[in-house]
């Protein structure tokens, strides 16, 4: 997403607000709170045998917590390694399961316990899962367990359900009296997307996710996924299970990439599906997405405007697993933008402006820089370069040795301090067939507005490039945009003009760079991250 969109903080700002209303799931996962604080905890007997269940006290011998062990990347609290619990329902005597993908996907280790047993830890392994019905099913060691069956009527306004489960993390069994308040409830949330789900009152907290809700005789109406802040908790319909479970039981995910998401966008038209963690093994993981990134757009199509999933999960619906489809992702680590392709070739860079290039990989060569020089991605390294007068100085890379430096002039007039580099600056001036940088620094355009001076630079620069987009710019002490350009003098380079300020406003910094790679593209964060200015 890089400039393309809004700054980290803005962002991860964003996604923390956005995470109050997510799945009830307690994990290290984008899953808060649902529902209110207060449950109420069964005084539920003993698990029963080995069975179908056909009486509400003997529920709790099908109804398991699950403990998920893995890294996840919260958007609040950054990379987290440890354990989430959720719920899960047993539906087969041979320990299959079904549980909510926000509970167990990018998760290392599983662990269950079962019917609020302590003493014994079952280990469990993914079968498969759905992101958009947020839907799991595992396969729990041995045998012979007792099993929940599916109620096969359509769920009723007004009727009576519970919901079982382990809120909170805790390992007491909770069961919780309510009534189905809507039968079909929109279904399209941060995290899923479902045609429609049962909406009920039985009261929820973070950790009843996957948890069964079911009828007084223990049939399960539907599976619990979801809460909000105004006591009203969601579940997915025996419907919309039965659609995907025959797949997930076999081992098939379904409208799935392997990622753990959640749709977030803001008011500013900046929206994409961050990613807590990725399975191995999955087309996402493949592809080289990461936890923590957030997947911008799939086949050109931006997701999660209306921050929902459903954008999301209408393209892979749309789509067979092994299509091969083109994605763009912002890593914010790097605040880098990538694009490749699921099923396809893996994501890699196509631009850095304003990130920060520390969190990069360090070069591959094997070239040592010389003492008082940094090494940048795909092998440059930087050297000090200063304007003649001692004005400004920055690093550039060592391999942009032919310098001009001197006075910035416009209309034959002195306007301020420039620094000029690249491998033939004669040749760049002229064309754009080499890398290089111009660097300006004026205190007489400090009142010059951003917009102005890029659209003075937009009406020369369009006669031989094509005009992508402009895009805001916010770091290093600056803020300001850019406009990009591409297909520059009938070549395949980019070129970019960037004009920003500082925070006090002293003065007017322009760049413009011909860009041939993604080293070209980090050159110009560091030049502007090691700007020094010393104006009069």
């Amino acid at each position: 997403m890089s400039r393309r969109r809004a700054q980290a903080a803005r962002l991860v700002s964003l996604l923390v607000a956005s995470l109050l209303l997510a799945g009830c799931g307690a994990a290290a996962t984008p899953a808060p709170s649902a529902g209110p604080s207060a449950t109420a905890e069964a005084s539920a007997g003993p698990p029963a045998a080995s069975g179908v269940v056909s009486k509400l006290e003997d529920v709790q011998g099908a109804v398991v917590q699950i403990e998920s062990q893995g890294t996840f990347v919260d958007p609040g609290e950054g990379e987290t390694t440890g354990a989430g619990r959720g719920t899960g329902a047993i539906i087969d005597p041979s320990g299959i399961a079904v549980t909510n993908n926000h509970v167990v996907t990018g998760a290392a280790l599983i662990k269950v316990w079962i019917g609020g047993d302590t003493t014994r830890t079952y280990n469990a392994k993914v079968l498969g899962v759905s992101e958009c019905s947020d839907l799991a099913v595992i396969d729990i060691e041995g045998d012979g367990f007792p099993y929940l069956s599916w109620y096969e009527a359509a769920p009723k306004v007004g009727q009576e359900v519970y919901l079982a489960g382990y809120p909170l993390g805790e390992p007491e069994y909770t069961l919780t009296k309510g009534i189905v308040s809507k039968a079909d409830a929109p279904g399209d949330t941060t995290w899923a997307s479902v045609d429609t789900v049962v909406m009920h009152d039985a009261q929820a907290n973070r950790g009843n996710s996957g948890g069964p809700l079911i009828t007084p005789d223990g049939q399960i109406v539907a599976v619990e996924f979801a809460g909000n802040q105004a006591d009203q908790s969601f579940a997915i319909g025996v419907k919309e299970v039965n659609r995907v479970l025959s797949d997930l039981r076999s081992g098939k995910d379904v409208t799935s990439i392997g990622v753990n998401g959640q749709a977030v966008a803001d008011d500013a038209g900046n929206s994409g599906i961050w990613v807590a963690s990725v399975a191995s093994g999955s087309p996402a993981d493949e592809a080289g997405v990461k936890p923590g990134d957030l997947i911008t757009r799939i086949e050109g199509l931006p997701l999660a405007a209306d921050g929902t999933m459903g954008d999301y999960c209408d393209i892979l619906r749309s789509h067979e697993p092994t299509d091969e489809l083109k994605i763009q992702v912002w890593r914010p680590t790097t605040n880098q933008v990538l694009e490749g392709n699921l099923n396809g070739p893996a994501l890699a860079l196509v631009e850095t402006l304003g990130g920060n290039p520390e969190a990069t990989p360090a070069p591959t060569s094997g070239a040592t820089p010389e003492p008082g020089t940094t090494a940048a991605p795909a092998d440059y390294a930087y050297v000090a370069v200063s304007e003649e007068n001692g004005r400004l100085t920055t690093e550039l890379p060592s391999e942009w040795s032919d310098t001009s430096t001197g006075d910035w002039t416009r209309n034959d007039e002195v306007v301020g301090a420039r620094i000029g580099a690249s491998t033939n600056y004669d040749t760049w001036v002229d064309e754009y067939t080499v890398p290089g940088i111009f660097l300006g620094v004026s205190t007489a355009l400090a009142g010059t507005a951003v917009e102005s001076e890029l659209d003075s630079q937009k009406t020369t620069f369009e006669k031989d490039c094509t005009y992508d987009s402009r895009f805001d710019f916010n770091s290093y002490g600056y803020t300001g945009k850019f406009d990009a350009y591409r297909n520059c003098g009938g070549t395949s380079n980019s070129f970019y003009v960037v004009v920003l300020k500082p925070e006090d406003g002293s003065h007017l910094v322009m760049a413009q760079v011909v860009v041939l790679g993604d080293r070209d593209l980090m050159a110009t964060d560091h030049a502007i991250e090691t700007l020094k200015v010393s104006m009069p």
